[in-house]
């Protein structure tokens, strides 16, 4: 595709409609061709300078076949959703090897997927993934969407994001990507001080990443400007000094000049009531210097809860311990993984009371008598969850006999400390 055109500078303003939002000043828009040019070149020169090689670059750098590039990128994308580089990279070079490609993936069961998953958390990633797989297969004669439109609309689970990621790095498609790596450094270039997470800003950004992607490298611009964020342009302690593109920072500009800019800053972009400007509640603070930006609204505390877990151990056949464990409903949280017999409390219950809870709830399940005493409290462990503050009250109950489970109401079974590590268990299983 062509150059899209840059932000153009603004022409005297029409009177708007009632109710129309203003658009952004040119303050805050990439608005010289110049400039645009500059920054694209500066960018992708660090880059081939100063990237980290990673197993999905190099995939994504060597594969000829345009199907198993964009299916490493996928993986790679969808892994790295709300997970560290650091905890990706295993995780990624187990399942390339295991599933090397879309075929591989559509024939292996949900049990498998859940079990190499298990401890990157956020488990419908890797869920929604294979159904994809298998729709590309099935449905799409094993041929991955060409375009970032088609991805989105095609793909469950592909969002705006992955799309733009994928389209770009395999296909070459000149569409930009917006993560929070980009909407950091976006909003920090370009002095951007509204709630980066309302969709009127988001949907500003993602303009200015169609507008500032380079043309004839896509893939390798996009990568620039997410390792850009995730390496100096970083949330708490940015290194400005070693910034590739400081001297196009509008935020940095403001930090080392203050108001006595010749550049207009945030305050001075020439409209009241600006849809980027920060709220005049929340004016810029000097301390902070570039980290004012990206502003969030405030972060919702997340949900308290308690739960009672209870570890059924028994001697096994061979004199070892074995421990048993039961999957988890197919839907919401750690949907179809295995944990042990647990239970969710009320809040405040006494333990006296949570006891007795979890032995009547242990009874129903397995039909033999439990009694509240014999289970041996042995201490709490605290797992925190994105939106959930999760305390697990965990007991153990040692077993004489075999125990048959009604497995009507949820699947179960018998397995070893190593067995149970292999199993597709939760990394707050782990802990318990």
């Amino acid at each position: 595709s062509g150059p899209a055109a840059p932000f153009s500078l603004p022409r005297p303003r029409a009177a708007l409609p009632a109710g129309t939002p203003a658009p952004p000043p040119a303050a805050h828009l990439f608005s010289d061709p110049a400039e645009i040019e500059a920054l694209r070149g500066n960018l992708l020169a660090w880059y081939d300078r100063c990237k980290r090689e990673l197993p999905w670059r190099t995939l994504a750098a060597t594969e000829p076949d345009a199907d198993r590039r964009a299916y490493a990128v996928w993986v790679s994308e969808i892994m790295l959703q709300q997970t560290q580089v650091a905890t990706v990279i295993d995780y990624y070079n187990r399942w390339m090897q295991k599933w090397p490609t879309l075929q591989a993936l559509a024939q292996a069961s949900l049990e498998e997927v859940n079990e190499l998953w298990a401890g990157l958390g956020y488990y419908s990633r890797g869920k929604r993934l294979q159904e994809a797989a298998r729709k590309v297969v099935s449905e799409l004669a094993g041929r991955m969407p060409r375009t970032a439109e088609d991805l989105q609309k095609l793909l469950p689970g592909v969002g705006r994001y992955t799309a733009g990621a994928i389209a770009s790095i395999s296909y070459g498609q000149a569409t930009g990507v917006v993560d929070g790596n980009v909407i950091r450094v976006l909003c920090r270039l370009r002095c951007i001080g509204a709630d980066s997470s309302s969709p009127a800003v988001i949907d500003r950004l993602w303009d200015m990443a169609n507008a500032l992607v380079d043309r004839s490298r896509p893939g390798d611009f996009n990568q620039a400007l997410m390792e850009l964020g995730a390496t100096v342009c970083v949330p708490k302690a940015p290194l400005c000094g070693e910034c590739p593109v400081k001297q196009h920072c509008q935020a940095r500009r403001r930090k080392l000049f203050g108001k006595s800019t010749p550049v207009p800053d945030v305050e001075d972009c020439g409209v009241g009531g600006c849809p980027l400007c920060p709220p005049a509640t929340e004016p810029w603070d000097s301390s902070l210097g570039v980290t004012n930006f990206p502003r969030k609204a405030a972060k919702k505390q997340p949900r308290v809860a308690r739960t009672a877990t209870c570890v059924l151990e028994r001697r096994g056949c061979h004199g070892a311990p074995e421990y048993l464990i039961v999957q988890r409903p197919s839907s919401g949280l750690l949907a179809g993984l295995w944990e042990f017999p647990s239970l969710p409390l009320a809040q405040g219950l006494q333990e006296e009371k949570q006891r007795e809870a979890l032995a009547d709830h242990l009874q129903a399940w397995t039909g033999w008598p439990v009694v509240a005493g014999d289970l041996r409290f042995i201490r709490e462990v605290i797992h925190i969850f994105s939106h959930i503050h999760q305390t697990y009250v965990v007991y153990s109950l040692p077993l004489d006999g075999d125990v048959t489970l009604d497995t009507a109401l949820s699947p179960s079974r018998w397995v070893t400390a190593e067995e149970f590590h292999a199993s597709a268990v939760s990394t707050a299983m782990k802990k318990v």
